[in-house]
């Protein structure tokens, strides 16, 4: 049952990334030309919302829809004090809708129908639980023990490279680069560096890393990238909220669909979190700017902060 879920995702996402009729041109090792960079330039929920449940929205409903979202975005308390919020609530261009192969979107997740993560009823009622605490404290829940038991990517181990892609702010574009034997996937917020090979062997997982151990394939003109083995430790992912356990295998699927758009889906199988696999998209635009030096490590100071504090409530606490 299972494998023809999953067969019939697979079906889903080639169809509708080869619904437009644009073939990509081929680089010098005949493969469709996915290089440059690509970048996104809205907030997209992960899933439908109770006031939106369509997926799709005319371009005045979901221009409203837009600034809807980020206007609620920058009121959660767990951004009270990041001076990007502020920065991105008054940028026009970053309240624009998401735009997937002339549709305007809602929502990432497309499959199953009604946009639902197909959550267990223990994790959904974590996903509330995580969610209610960035909208109304400060602090996700995290352990505050010692830096190690922070997640990897408050530490600047990681960023927001790791598969699958989820945050869709314009502050995280990747760039792709392609060989005769391997596809490079670099991330700018982090960074993370991906060097993906073209094999159908996995390695040991005993040496995969913070992003998994990912190898990939061509279907046709897309790029599928299988990616397993991701740590047990970024399990929840935020903004948007998200649950992708150490058991987890993350399909993603790169289409060139016309010469500025680049349709990013992927697909996440995880039985332990979910009873169901299920299919999300995106799409990310072609830009002619460079990535930069994301410099976290340099200006993180709310790691030492946030177990300072803590020691500060245990001592008051024993008083």
């Amino acid at each position: 049952m299972k494998a023809a879920l999953i067969a019939a995702l697979v079906a889903l996402a080639a169809g509708s990334a080869g619904a437009a009729d644009y073939h990509a041109p081929k680089n010098a090792f005949g493969q469709p030309d996915l290089g440059g960079v690509w970048n996104t330039h809205f907030l997209l929920p992960m899933e439908a919302r109770p006031d939106t449940p369509s997926l799709v929205l005319p371009k005045a409903e979901a221009e409203a829809f837009a600034r809807k979202v980020n206007a609620e975005a920058g009121k959660l308390a767990i951004f009270s004090e990041d001076p990007e919020v502020a920065e991105t609530r008054a940028d026009p261009y970053r309240n624009e809708p998401a735009l997937v192969q002339g549709q305007y979107h809602t929502r990432q997740v497309v499959q199953p129908a009604d946009g639902m993560l197909p959550l267990t009823r223990g994790m959904r009622g974590q996903m509330r639980f995580i969610e209610g605490l960035l909208a109304t404290t400060t602090e996700p829940p995290f352990p505050k023990d010692n830096p190690e038991a922070r997640p990897n990517w408050e530490r600047c181990v990681v960023g927001w490279g790791q598969p699958p892609v989820t945050s869709t702010s314009d502050i995280n574009p990747r760039q792709i680069l392609q060989t005769k034997d391997a596809v490079v996937i670099l991330s700018e917020y982090g960074p993370d560096l991906r060097i993906v090979p073209f094999t159908d062997q996995h390695g040991p997982l005993l040496l995969a890393g913070l992003l998994g151990d990912s190898i990939a394939h061509w279907e046709g003109e897309t790029l599928v990238v299988e990616t397993i083995g991701l740590p047990a430790k970024d399990t929840i992912r935020p903004f948007p909220t998200l649950f992708v356990s150490s058991k987890a295998k993350v399909i993603e699927r790169y289409t060139r669909v016309s010469k500025t758009e680049l349709l990013y889906q992927y697909t996440v199988i995880d039985p332990a979190t979910y009873t169901a696999p299920w299919l999300a998209e995106y799409s990310l635009y072609r830009i002619n700017k460079p990535l930069y030096e994301f410099a976290c490590h340099e200006g993180n100071y709310s790691l030492p902060n946030i177990l300072a504090g803590a020691r500060a409530a245990e001592a008051a606490q024993r008083k």
